[in-house]
């Protein structure tokens, strides 16, 4: 399990910063985990989940 930076999550995705954020907000997207007081990551089995979801959506 690997923690993911922002930077990192945007080009697994492919999405831009506001979009991840809107979709954290509306419960479509895994929240970050706090790291520190101004760190936060998300974790690559999450987002690696995330993305098979959108693929069985689609079939």
């Amino acid at each position: 399990m690997k923690a993911l930076r922002m930077k990192m999550v945007m080009e697994i995705t492919g999405l831009p910063r506001s979009t991840i954020y809107f979709y954290i907000k509306n419960g479509k997207f895994p929240k970050p985990i706090k790291l520190g007081p101004k760190s936060s990551a998300w974790l690559d089995e999450e987002v690696y989940g995330w993305i098979e979801e959108r693929k069985r959506e689609r079939a």
